[in-house]
């Protein structure tokens, strides 16, 4: 089958795989999961075919689609103006990427939202929201929010879903994201997940489980306190009523409780303890100070041009 062939459709299946693995909630390894030696080395991390399976997107094909994506994205996104704060957060996924499996260079952008999210599209193109950053309490925390989005590239979990999706024609699926709200809508499905096969279903939760697994061994590698990740996601994100509501055969992310139990169990079993390890940085304290005060200063308008004069308005009379 041509990937390229009904581009609506293609689309559609793509931006549904991107968006499901675009959250940071959503994954666990499985207790059913049996990895490889090979995936459980990490002295062999960087040699190891990570994103093998079938797919009919090449790299060259799949670089491409993330940068018509990525310009979806920042057409209709407020990309955050601040080059210190994107410079950092660009640098610390740059030493996540360096020790990792991914075939795509990795390029983060930081948008300027009030969500708690992030969002990796096809091709290494990765989204960090503002908000995100601030819920982050230590470097390593917002380190393995950056792995999990290197993971996702290094499996290529977007281009095997979609390739899933062709083979399956899923040729209905709405393009979700293309709607209102834009691509800040990453996550939000308004229920419409129940619609979606079982079996696709399944296999974007075995895609989130594998970027869990894999991006605690990359945040490792990169020498962070893998722990930081699980104590990240134990005190939780915001979570609507209708996500809670959402049955679990019908759900895009396996149980919380699950997930948390599997990472403390891979990180015992195949991360050994390192002295060291990096939790966090004044660097970091200082980003987080000037996202602040970033943010205030954009809730507080523009400044008055001290060169323009001031006008006052005109009393009202009650009596008239």
């Amino acid at each position: 089958m041509n990937p390229n062939s009904c581009p609506t459709r293609r689309l559609a299946i793509l931006a549904l795989a991107v968006s499901c693995s675009g959250t940071v909630l959503g994954a666990h390894p499985s207790p059913q999961r049996k990895p490889s030696l090979s995936d459980e080395d990490i002295n062999a991390i960087g040699h190891r075919n990570v994103g093998k399976g079938t797919n009919l997107y090449s790299l060259e094909m799949e670089k491409k689609l993330g940068e018509q994506l990525a310009k979806e994205v920042e057409r209709s996104s407020k990309i955050l103006g601040d080059p210190v704060v994107t410079e950092y957060i660009n640098r610390n996924g740059q030493k996540i990427a360096q020790n990792s499996d991914a075939r795509l260079p990795i390029t983060i952008r930081v948008i300027d939202s009030d969500e708690t999210n992030a969002f990796t599209l096809p091709g290494g193109f990765q989204y960090i929201n503002t908000e995100l950053i601030l819920h982050t309490e230590s470097e390593a925390e917002l380190a393995g929010v950056l792995a999990r989005g290197v993971a996702h590239t290094a499996i290529r979990s977007s281009t095997m879903e979609a390739t899933k999706g062709e083979l399956m024609q899923l040729s209905t699926i709405p393009l979700i994201l293309l709607g209102p709200g834009g691509w800040t809508g990453y996550g939000t499905y308004d229920g419409q997940n129940l619609a979606i096969p079982l079996t696709y279903l399944k296999f974007h939760r075995d895609a989130e489980r594998a970027a869990d697994f894999y991006g605690l061994q990359y945040l490792y590698k990169a020498s962070y306190d893998p722990d930081c990740l699980v104590h990240f996601l134990e005190r939780g994100l915001p979570q609507s009523a209708k996500d809670k509501k959402i049955p679990q055969p019908f759900s895009l992310y396996p149980p919380p409780p699950e997930r948390l139990e599997s990472m403390k169990k891979e990180i015992a079993k195949i991360l050994p303890h390192q002295d060291g390890a990096i939790v966090t940085t004044a660097e970091f304290q200082e980003i987080k100070a000037r996202l602040r005060a970033w943010k205030a200063k954009q809730a507080a308008g523009p400044e008055r041009d001290p060169s323009k004069p001031t006008l006052r308005k005109p009393a009202t009379n009650p009596g008239r």
